[in-house]
């Protein structure tokens, strides 16, 4: 970076910082923190521990994000005084120091840019991630293996905590489906703009012939829904079957029937949970999916009824969105957005944080 470059790229960050600011509000954000610290201090909100839960979760979050404000408001006029200094003494030392410090704060910029945007009701909630695989035989269950790895590799990259609770083995290699409970920050906000059809190009290791091999696998990301008024099941609406938890090759991995099947009978949907240790674990994890996945289906009942209303013939959300291609030529793309990379091994390894934040900047500027 040049010393003409640094004025350019803190002008930048500051007009992006200031829009920001714009949405944000920090006089509001400050007047609401005050509220809400008033009803923390309450020694009666923990009568009701879901309330209290909330009041103090929005609190730590609405506190973060005025300190944030604050701090790279502060770190943006730091590194604009240090690099005046820099250039008036020809320090090349520091001129590096603001070069490495521009690009931490053209990091966290863009990160508070892409939470700014997930103002949705449920994108701070954790998230259910169902992973299957499609056409291509033993390349296609193989690339969901690759696709589970890399989400959670990603949150874990990102601070956040990842539990498998259930995954279907393939008899060869890879795996037919997995499902995946993500609590992290903005956990479905984030994640749901990966879902869609994935598709990865390579050349196949389970061919003799090395032939180049093309296979696909869904991802599908709901929000987790909690016990609500929303979200009713009746006993009778559900039957529960129990059974003995497996793992790859049907190897036993439980010696009670643990694992748990709930079948939604009004709507078919099934669910199953082997991954906890005991059977009550279990069904609770499978209602706790249940509960999202009723809740899901029902947006996206209203969702294509607004869309038949307004006569919206544009390619849905969920439509093939990204190519994984490792020969002739290694780069992963987003055919949405447009964003893409040239190390897969990156990508697979949990480096998705660009395709993540333009996908929500896209699908903001197209709602």
């Amino acid at each position: 970076m040049s010393e003409l470059d640094a004025p350019r790229l803190l002008a930048e960050l500051r007009e992006k910082l200031g829009a920001i600011v714009s949405l944000l509000n920090p006089d509001q954000l400050a007047a609401e923190i005050s509220a809400l610290e008033e009803k923390a201090a309450d020694p009666n909100l923990w009568a009701d521990q879901k309330m209290a839960q909330q009041v103090t979760g929005d609190l730590a979050r609405k506190k973060s994000a005025l300190n944030r404000l604050t701090d790279l408001g502060q770190m943006l006029d730091d590194l604009a005084t240090l690099h005046e200094m820099a250039v008036d003494e020809q320090d090349q030392a520091s001129l590096a120091e603001v070069e490495r410090e521009l690009s931490t704060a053209k990091n966290k910029i863009d990160e508070l840019e892409t939470q700014t945007l997930l103002s949705g009701e449920f994108d701070s909630s954790p998230a259910l991630v169902t992973i299957r695989s499609g056409a291509g035989g033993d390349d296609a269950t193989d690339f969901a293996e690759m696709l589970m790895r890399m989400y959670l590799r990603f949150v874990e990259k990102q601070g956040g905590k990842a539990k498998v609770l259930d995954v279907s083995y393939a008899e060869g290699a890879g795996i037919k489906s997995a499902l995946v409970e993500v609590d992290m920050d903005f956990a479905y906000g984030k994640l749901s703009a990966e879902s869609g059809t994935h598709r990865l190009v390579r050349m196949s290791p389970f061919n003799a012939a090395g032939k180049r091999q093309t296979s696909f696998a869904a991802v599908e990301v709901v929000p987790v829904i909690e016990e609500t008024d929303q979200i009713e099941i009746q006993d009778s609406e559900i039957r529960v079957d129990v059974f003995r938890s497996s793992g790859p090759g049907g190897q036993s991995v439980n010696t009670t029937d643990s694992a748990v099947r709930i079948t939604h009978l009004p709507s078919g949907i099934v669910v199953s949970c082997q991954n906890e240790k005991s059977q009550l674990q279990n069904k609770e994890a499978a209602m706790r999916v249940l509960r999202s996945r009723l809740l899901e289906a029902e947006r996206q009942k209203q969702a294509e009824q607004r869309k038949e209303l307004a006569g919206d013939v544009k390619a849905s959300w969920g439509e093939q969105m990204r190519s994984y291609v490792l020969a002739p030529y290694q780069m992963v793309k987003d055919l949405r957005t447009e964003h893409e990379e040239n190390n897969p091994d990156s990508v697979f390894d949990g480096e998705i944080e660009g395709f993540v934040n333009s996908a929500i900047r896209w699908r903001r500027s197209n709602n």
